[in-house]
């Protein structure tokens, strides 16, 4: 028995010897998930950062930007509309977060050779910036994303040095687009079209100009953008607007598109909205609305079937408001829901995931922008009044195409203004240039109705047109910034302080650096 024993153990250690052997060879590669590369291209990397980008652009659209500049007010849950704003998480996560994988596109593309890459990542990175040093103001920046270098408590930069930043990116970007042959693809877009990825950064350097211009004369550099087209390509006309066309499935499909009707309905037409478009017989409001229930109309009506709502209004006074006084006739059914357009999945048949697109810059803005430039004398290419009947048009035939897209054709009928309406006195370029630029700010305004939380800024910078704090506000002035995110207060407090005892204190109505009076 003991040889038997001594020959089966001798056995099986022979087995273990060769197991083991075996399983040892090529260990590693075994265990590398090849579904989870260690590397990832420009190509895959590039949608993300777009959609994501895009996405929480337009959901700072929904959520404030369209409320605080008065496009939309709230009928319940009304403390956005109220100010009472607390912390902000996003966009600061979304975009530090999405920020590392632009950098992964610079990163890899510039090793590659392929600067058309890394030009649009530029642009990306240039906007993301700007959309928050914004809302927020200092910013870590120099510092920022340099974790694996040791950095884990970065600086809060000026909001100067951060826009020298951005303007160097685009700059840079501009330089960079279209010095290779790469084609970029994953590029949703534009569809690889460079031309187009140029026309964006200049464009973002001239609304970044503009942003400045309280702080720094915009002048030379304007100038030098406008007079040499060739090398400093502008958006030109719709086709060039930076609009991320939504599709009809996930991942691409239109943010808001599967909302919850209850959620979306919490959002109606602003009475300050509604007053401005009837005023000028203006025929957004078609676009921007929609009729009111008790009004029996379907996906138009005339002007007087559409009411709004006050901003600012405590949730009791919203939920049953009424647009006539009489309290039979008060509460949502009497009350616009925003434009079918913008509609939601369950909010309506008619509701499109293809027509609306989400704004990033278009090609009434640049011109609205051209108008203030040449009006102040910060150009001297150009015609005020034609920038600023271009930038009208421009807007009215956007909407007229989208309407179309989304099969709204009964309303993209009606969209075009009658001749009359450029010559009425609100609207016709005259007056003193205080009243000229008055006139240029309101249709801006008008035109960047949905553009992310553009509006409101732009509101900050020039105070066109005149918004008011509601009844209920928590507040009596209009907010100018948002509250770091609480996790920024509490990880990086030393930095965070050093900020806020710069900038002033960490509240909604402290000023950012460019918004001076």
């Amino acid at each position: 028995m003991n040889t038997i024993n001594r020959i089966i153990l001798t056995g099986l250690v022979l087995l273990n010897t060769l197991v083991f052997s075996s399983c040892d060879e090529g260990f590693e590669e075994v265990n590398r998930n090849p579904n989870s590369p260690e590397t990832v291209s420009s190509a895959l990397l590039l949608p993300h950062v777009i959609r994501n980008a895009s996405n929480e652009i337009v959901g700072k659209s929904w959520g404030i930007g369209n409320v605080v500049v008065q496009y939309s007010a709230k009928i319940q849950f009304t403390n956005e509309d109220r100010y009472n704003w607390g912390p902000q998480t996003n966009p600061y996560n979304v975009f530090y977060n999405t920020m590392r994988d632009v950098n992964n596109i610079i990163t890899l593309s510039t090793a590659a050779g392929q600067s058309n890459y890394v030009g649009a990542a530029l642009v990306i990175k240039a906007m993301m910036y700007a959309f928050m040093t914004d809302a927020y103001g200092d910013l870590p920046y120099t510092e920022a994303l340099q974790a694996k270098e040791g950095v884990n408590y970065p600086k809060f930069d000026l909001q100067e040095v951060i826009y020298q930043g951005i303007l160097a990116d685009l700059t840079q970007a501009n330089q960079l687009l279209g010095s290779t042959t790469e084609n970029m693809e994953g590029d949703i877009l534009f569809q690889g079209n460079v031309m187009k990825w140029k026309k964006m950064a200049n464009s973002l350097r001239l609304r970044a100009l503009m942003r400045l211009s309280k702080r720094q004369d915009p002048s030379a550099a304007m100038q030098a953008i406008v007079s040499n087209p060739t090398a400093s390509p502008l958006i030109a006309s719709n086709a060039d607007n930076a609009a991320l066309q939504h599709l009809q499935d996930v991942p691409n499909q239109h943010a808001l598109f599967t909302t919850r009707s209850g959620s979306y309905d919490e959002y109606r037409l602003s009475t300050r909205l509604e007053g401005v478009l009837k005023a000028y017989n203006d025929p957004r409001l078609f676009v921007y609305a929609q009729p009111t229930t008790a009004s029996g109309k379907g996906l138009i009506g005339s002007p007087s079937d559409y009411s709004g709502v006050p901003n600012g209004l405590a949730d009791q006074d919203a939920v049953g408001y009424s647009p006539t006084g009489d309290p039979t006739k008060g509460g949502s059914n009497f009350i616009s829901r925003i434009g079918m357009l913008f509609s939601c999945l369950a909010c309506s048949p008619n509701a499109s995931p293809i027509g609306f697109q989400t704004m990033l810059i278009s090609y009434s803005e640049v011109q609205f922008i051209l108008a203030e430039a040449r009006e102040r004398g910060y150009i001297t290419v150009g015609d005020t009044e034609t920038y600023y009947r271009n930038g009208i048009q421009a807007s009215f035939d956007y909407y007229e195409s989208r309407l179309r897209v989304a099969n709204l054709g009964v309303i993209a009928n009606a969209i075009q203004p009658d001749p009359a309406y450029y010559t009425q006195s609100d609207v016709a370029l005259t007056g003193s240039t205080q009243e000229r630029l008055v006139k240029i700010g309101t249709q801006k305004w008008l035109a960047l109705f949905f553009s992310g939380l553009e509006g409101w800024y732009d509101w900050r910078r020039t105070g066109i047109p005149t918004i008011m704090p509601g009844p209920a506000a928590f507040f009596d002035v209009v907010p100018t910034r948002f509250i770091y995110p609480t996790s920024v207060q509490a990880l990086n407090k030393d930095n965070y302080q050093e900020a806020v005892s710069r900038q002033g204190a960490d509240v909604i109505t402290t000023k950012v650096w460019w918004d001076v009076d």
